[in-house]
Parts: C-alpha cells; structure tokens; sequence
C-alpha cells in the first residue's frame, strides 16, 4: 500500500490522511515519490491528462512540513494555476486534507475579495494565478512575506507558450527566481531556499522547462512520461469544417449543431458523450437540434428511468429533451435539475449531455465521449479561442475509469485550425516562450518595480527566463541570428534602448536604469509599447475628433473587419435617412482602424448596432478603451511640452469611454442606476436631457415617462440629488506686471450638507481642473478628490499666468472623474458650454489722474483691489454634475468694481 513506501523514511502517521481516498499510487506517482517527497530538489513532471499530477504537489507540501518544526507558523507554499477553477479545487480540496493538520489555505484569485498581504499573513498554502500572484509581487522587497515562501508550485506549466497568458506566467516564475536568489545573497547563514515544482501535460520538450527551473545545483529534475501511461487510453480527434471569410463566428457555431448527430453515432459506441458548447444558449440550442436529428437506443427500463427523471425536472423544455435521452447543464437551471441531470448521467442513463466549459472546471462528471464543439468561447462580449489550459481541462473528462479502458475526444473546429489543434492534442508540439512578443513590456515593468536598476540586472533577468533557454536552441523563431554568448546583449540592449527612445527609463553613463513617470503609466496600465509611441508622437492641437482617431492601437489588433460588417457600418459611418456618427470617417470603411474608428463613436452616439459580431467587438473595445484613454490623459498631464487642447480632449475622451456617451450627449440619465437606452431614449422625448431637469421633475412624472410604478420615480430622482455639484470662482489679484497676472481659483462644493446623509458617487471620485490660454499653453491642472472637498467644502489656489503672445484668454474647465458604474452615473455634460474668461495685461502705472474712474487708462482702472467673479447659476452647476464642462456661457470682459454697489 502507499503508505508502505512511506515508513522506511518514519513519515509521521499523521501525514497518512492526505491520501486516504485510495489505497495506492498509480505508476506516474510512485516514479515521482522519491524525488519529490526524499529530495529537495527542483522538480518537473510531463504526464497525460487524468494521470494524478495533483498528488506530486501534496508529496511536495508533506516534505515541507517533516522538514519544518511545528507549529509551521513561518511555513508558506504557494500554488499557481492558469485556471480560476483549478485553484478553487484544490482550495476546497486541500482544504480538508491539511486543515486537520493545522495549515490554512487561502484562495487567491480575481473572485476572491483578499486583496491585501496582510489578509493572507496567517496563511500555509495560498492559491492564486499568474495574473493575480504578478500584481501581489510587484513590491517584493518591500514586503517580508514573500521572503517566507519556501515552495511554489506551478500546475499546467506548458501554458508558457499561450499567447495571451504565457508571458505573465514567464515573468512571475522569474520573478519568484529572483526573491529566490535576492533572499540567499541577503541571508546565506539561514539557507532558506525556495523549491519549485511544476506540472505539464505532454509535451516533447520538457527538458527545457526544468533548465529553466534550475538552481544553483543545476537544473531540475524531470520525470517524462507518455500518453501510454494514462489510466484511460485516449483516441483524439480533431475534425476541421469549413467557414468562409463573411460567416460569423455566431453563425458558424450555428453550423455545427447539424453535424453532432453524425459525430455522437460514430464516436460514443453507445456510451454516454458529454458535449461542450461555448454559451447557455449555445448548450440548449444544440441540445434541441440534437433531440430531433438522432433517435437512440434505448430499452422500456432505460425509457422508464429517463421518464421518472423527468417528472422530477422543474425546466419544462430540459423535462422533454431528457424523455428523448437528451439533457442540458449550465447556472443558469435550477440547483435541484442540476443534481438530477449530473445524476442520470453519472449512472449512465443519460446517454447525451450538453454543457458549458464551467462543467469541466467545477463538477466531475467523465464521458467515453467527450466533443468540444467549436474553439471559440465569448468572454466578456467578445470572441476568442479557448486557452490550452481550457482545452486540456475539457479533453480530461474523457474516460471512465470505472468502467472504460479507452475513451475518445473530438474538437469541432475551423478547417484552417485543424493542424493546429492536432498538435496540441498529440503533445507534439515544442513548447515556445511568448515573452519576445511582449518583453519590452515586460522588461519596463521589472524596472518599474525595482526588479531591475541597471544594465547588468536586466542581463541578469533574461537569462532567468524561458525565453533565454528557447532562444538558445531556436534562435530564428525568435529573430536571433548571433551565437549564444551574444543572444543576452541583444535581446536586453534593443529593448532597453527602444524603452529609452521615448522617455519611459533614463539610462546613466554608470549603465543605472531608472523609469520615468510615463514608463510607470505604461506598466501601471498594461500599455503596449507600440501605443506609447503613438501617445509620444501628439502634437499638442489636436481636437476631439484627433484624439478618438489616435485609437487605432496594438490593442486593438485583433479587431478584424469583415466582408458582412462593411454595410453596416458604412450606414453607421454616413447616411441621410437616419442618425450617424459625430465625425464621418472619409470614404467607405475598408480598414480594421477604421471599423474600430466607428465603432468608438457609435457607441458613443448610442447609436444601435443590430450585427450581433459588431456588438461583441463594441464591448471588447470600449474593455480596453477605458484603460487606454485613462493612460493617455495621465501621459499628457504629466508631459511639461502637452498642448492644452490635446490634453483637454483626452480628459474628455477618458470619461466619454468610462460613460459610453459624448460630452453633449442627450441621454445623460442613461448614467443612472436602472436606466437603459430604451428608459432615457424615453425621458429625452420627454425633454429630460439634464440632470437639472430630473431633479425638478415629480417623482409620479418621471414614473409616467419610463412607465415604471413607484417608488421607481423617488430612487431617480435621489441619485440626482445625492450627486456632487460644484461652484466654481475666480479672482485676479492686485498685481502690476507686463509679463503676468495672478489669479485664485476655487472649487466649492454646493451641497455638502445634503451630501452627509448620503452620497451616490463613491469616495474615490474626483474631478480635473484644467486651465489653459490662447497660446495653447496648460496654465494649471489639478485632481481634486470629493473627499477634500467634502471635508474641507472648498479648495482654492493662487495661479500665476504668463501673458499669451496670441491673446488674453484663458480657458477654465472642470471635468468629473467616472463614478462607481460609470455607465449609470451622471458623468457627462449635455451642453457644449465653452468659457472663456478674459485676462487683462498688467502694467505699471504712472498716471496721477484724480479720478481714475473716468480717465480711460487701463492701468489706473486696474491699480485697484478688484475682483473678477465667476458665479454659476442653477443651470450651469448642474452642467457641471454632469460632465464636462467650460465656465461661462458666454465670453466674459473684465469686470472691475472697486465699489460694492458696482
């Protein structure tokens, strides 16, 4: 028994319970033990899908408690995984098996609330992915539980090469390599060494991977095993289906329901077949199709069973699919149907179910038969592949152990992805780095986090890298054509002098790297480097229709233009019968930029788009919109040389992309909680076009309009009124110079005692002051937060301003930062408002008039206290409320009064 090659190292009885559920190690576990459980070493393990990877990694905690002494308090082992569902399980999982031994696991992802280090400073085993665990260790140094970290356990470890996730997965084991050997340079009398252990699935160059995992020993030790060792042998199948250039990914998917029929009768031999589909509505749609098109063999007992099933079944249309031995399985059913269909089909008497891929992730339900129709998944709006992980994860629920020796698993794919996935699947495929394609990036985030500070660093952080180690033996997939000793030089050079090309490091001559502010904008916001060499290219004039078509951006690559949008959206972009967007794009919409271009505005315009590609791809980009257009108008606020009308105009564009509506957008209540197009398409006919407006409309009126019963009319009207509304002043001071003027500004907030009651803004909201002049010069720009303002009910500052070669005026706006939700909060103006306030020059006087009242010299009228005054009324503090706004409605001369009455 397993237990029996345990004793000859006198493990302690205790450890025993871990692996209570079975009585022995399978043949990949017991060729592991020795490494893994008697050595300290860094460990690899490539083994199929379904092999037990997941007991390696509790060996390797077990070493490290026999090695620690109780009570373990400094014990700390962390479990990554490209999977939010992988972590959950071995969460709940793990949780059972060493909480009777007095560990405590935390789970660390991007569902979990735990945010902080020191939420997880009582914690043993802590579960996280590469996304999550990267931003909790962008400060290692200064922080002292990382220091504590003595094992770290990487699962699905072949997901390097994943386009999309590789990278970051790259860079935090590197980073982790780096606390590694940080924490052995500051304290070698302790020998508190971090060990690490991964996992694969099959893959024919593992050997690289644990070059990468190696030590100061060497490299780690790996354990290499084939698909002939898996518990269930496995036929995969990957089926290839045409789909021309205009068929959707909707309608494709669409196609592959009327194949499933013919897929199920020559694959499954009578066996149950668990079928994967990408949407709720996907799984019930081709679990209908599938009911008509096959008739299956069945006895009466077999029909009798599925009959009594589906008396018991709450869902009417899933009661008459499982009558015809059809079921379906998602969260969107009720709890109780859930447990019947994971029953019927558990005991076999289901003999199809449909799913999503949350199934494979959460419950255990294994198939003889397992289809993954179609590769495309909707996240979020959008379109894209499933991850490897996400595929290999599915592909695992083929086989029964209980009652199969063999098991099949097919993908329905795109004729031109065929190849691909065979790869994939077969384990054929040689494991790439993706870091080339984004290591500039990543490089000036190391920098920014301190990982490196100079030149020999940065050598130092790509040889820790699997890039490195790839690029050594294919130095042509990764654009290198030097020998080995040079591949380190140039991969850091190039991209450290490209980073240093646009401002983002400065580089000394003692080889010292240092960011800049715009290089912590970059990494802040996961900015392309490509698109910060667009944002260092502004002129400084552009206008608002300039900066939405400066969106044309890397991130934005993968929008592609097809034949079927093109009439669309050149309706969207020109035409006389209906509403198109703000600025038409020249000529007909031939290029992805210019499809993105459109899309931008007429989400802005809230304008429907009935195609339903067109809708996801809209959802996609305003996903990155908002983090983009937030990092531009930081960039240019920080930049000395920004013009102000560029600068204005991005801070416009940013809270247009976080409202999804224009400045001078009619559907300003569309920002409300409970309001939808359908809603403030109503109150605009209404006339509700400003939140002033609604605030003055009876609760009982607004009800009528949106055809809502009460209290609906009360809630509308409080989320107004509980909104901040601000005043703004000016003042020149009594200052005599030819050169400049100086001015106060201040910033009240009106109703400050209505707000202590309630506040439907969150306390991080805050609003832009900008002021700029005729030269298109920024005189002054400040954020200031609403909680100052609510504290202190004001802000003021003294302002110099220089005199303009072109003119005396200056222009003063104010512009309201995205609320909570920033698609249902008021935050956008519905007035195009512009304010310009006059400046007078200021000279010495050396007039000696008596009354200088009436005399007519500018500097005797002037040489007196005086104040300009900037008083907003009703309805322009309302315009503020909600957006954008400039301070007067109409141009302003100098008002002097040294006189009360005047």
């Amino acid at each position: 028994m397993w237990f029996d090659l345990l004793n000859h190292a006198n493990t302690a009885v205790k450890f025993r319970s871990v692996f209570n559920e079975f009585p022995f190690f399978n043949y990949v576990q017991s060729k592991a033990l020795d490494d893994v459980l008697y050595t300290n070493k860094n460990f690899v393990a490539c083994a199929p899908t379904g092999s037990g990877k997941t007991v390696l990694f509790e060996l390797a905690i077990i070493r490290l408690l026999m090695e620690t002494s109780e009570p373990w308090k400094d014990v700390k082992a962390v479990y990554m995984a490209p999977i939010k569902a992988l972590c959950s399980q071995c969460f709940e999982s793990w949780n059972k098996k060493f909480g009777p031994l007095g560990l405590t696991c935390k789970e660390l992802t991007g569902d979990t609330e735990i945010d902080d280090f020191f939420e997880i400073q009582d914690s043993h085993i802590i579960l996280t992915t590469p996304e999550k665990w990267d931003s909790m260790t962008r400060k290692w140094k200064d922080n002292c539980l990382l220091q504590l970290v003595r094992l770290f356990l990487i699962d699905e470890v072949h997901v390097v090469k994943d386009a999309t996730r590789g990278a970051t997965l790259e860079v935090v084991v590197s980073r982790m390599k780096a606390v590694h050997a940080f924490r052995t340079v500051q304290n070698p009398e302790k020998g508190l060494s971090m060990r690490f252990v991964a996992v694969s699935a099959t893959i024919p160059n593992i050997s690289d991977v644990a070059d990468w995992l190696a030590n100061e020993s060497g490299p780690a030790t790996f354990l290499d095993m084939d698909e002939s060792h898996r518990p269930v042998k496995l036929r995969r199948v990957v089926l290839g289906f045409p789909c021309s250039p205009s068929q959707t990914e909707f309608k494709f998917d669409l196609s592959l329901n009327y194949k499933m029929a013919n897929i199920i009768q020559t694959y499954s031999d009578q066996k149950p077949a668990l079928v994967f589909c990408s949407t709720r509505k996907g799984v019930q749609q081709s679990a209908t199709v599938l009911a008509k098109d096959a008739r299956f063999i069945m006895s009466i007992e077999h029909k009798q069973r599925l009959m009594k099933y589906a008396n018991s079944i709450q869902d009417c249309k899933l009661r008459d699919l499982v009558t015809l031995g059809v079921g379906y399985h998602h969260a969107g059913i009720d709890l109780s149907d859930r447990k019947l269909i994971e029953k019927a089909f558990t005991l076999g008497d289901l003999p199809a179910l449909f799913t999503t891929r949350t199934l494979a992730m959460g419950v255990n339900l294994p198939a003889h038969l397992v289809v993954i129709k179609s590769t495309m998944q909707y996240v979020a709006g959008s379109c894209e592949e499933y991850s490897e992980a996400d595929l290999l994860q599915m592909i695992g629920r083929a086989g029964r152990p209980q009652f199969d020796t063999s098991a099949t698993a097919v993908i329905m794919t795109k004729i031109q992805n065929k190849e691909k996935y065979m790869k994939l699947v077969n384990g054929m495929e040689i494991i790439e780095s993706s870091l080339h394609n984004h290591l500039v990036e990543h490089l000036n985030a190391e920098i920014v986090l301190q990982t490196i500070s100079d030149v020999n660093m940065a050598l130092d952080w790509i040889r820790s890298t699997f890039l490195y180690i790839r690029a050594l033996k294919n130095p042509t997939h990764y654009g290198q054509s030097l020998e080995h000793t040079q591949i380190r030089i140039e991969l850091c050079l190039r991209n450290l002098n490209s980073l240093s090309s646009i401002g983002l490091i400065n580089m000394d001559e003692d080889i010292n790297i240092k960011p800049t502010e715009a290089g912590k904008l970059m990494a802040r916001y996961c900015v392309a480097f490509d698109t910060m060499k667009v944002f260092s290219k502004v002129a400084g004039t552009e206008n608002l229709s300039d900066v939405v078509g400066l969106f044309c951006l890397e991130e934005f690559s993968n929008i592609q233009l097809r034949m079927n949008e093109k009439r669309q959206l050149n309706t969207l972009n020109r035409d006389k019968n209906r509403i198109t967007i703000r600025f038409p794009i020249e000529g007909k919409i031939k290029t992805n930029e210019m499809k993105v271009n459109c899309l931008i505005q007429a989400q802005l315009g809230a304008i429907s788009i009935q195609e339903f590609g067109l809708t996801q791809d809209t959802a996609k980009i305003f996903r990155i919109g908002m983090r983009i257009s937030k990092c531009l108008s930081e960039f240019l606020g920080q930049s000395p040389k920004t013009g102000f009308s560029a600068l204005l105009n991005s801070l416009i564009l940013a809270k247009c992309f976080r409202a999804k509506l224009w400045e001078n957008s009619p559907y300003v209540s569309k920002q409300l909680d409970k309001i939808g197009q359908t809603l403030s398409t109503a109150m605009v006919n209404a006339g509700l076009t400003t939140f002033s407006k609604i605030e003055q409309t009876n609760p009982r009126e607004l009800e009528l309009i949106v055809n809502r019963h009460p209290p609906f009319g009360n809630q509308i009207r409080e989320s107004v009124i509980h909104l901040p509304k601000y005043e703004v002043t000016l003042e020149q001071l009594a200052r005599y110079s030819c050169a400049t003027a100086e001015i106060v500004v201040k910033v009240s907030l009106k109703n400050q005692a209505q707000l202590l009651s309630k506040r439907t803004a969150p306390d991080h909201h805050y609003v832009s002051l900008i002021i700029g002049n005729s030269d298109n010069t920024v005189v002054f720009l400040q954020k200031l937060t609403d909680l100052v303002l609510f504290k202190c009910g004001s802000w003021s500052k003294k302002i110099e301003v220089a005199k303009a070669s072109n003119g005396e005026e200056i222009s003063v706006n104010l512009i309201s930062s995205e609320y909570g939700k920033p698609w249902k909060y008021l935050c956008i103006s519905h007035r195009n408002v512009s304010t310009v306030v006059k400046v007078v020059t200021m000279q010495k006087c050396n007039h000696f008039c008596k009354n200088k009242d009436l005399c007519g010299h500018d500097c005797c009228e002037f040489n007196q206290t005086f104040s300009v005054f900037m008083h907003l009324c009703d309805y322009f503090v309302c315009s503020v409320i909600e957006g954008v706004f400039f301070f007067s409605v109409c141009q302003l001369e100098h008002y002097v009064s040294p006189h009360p009455s005047r």
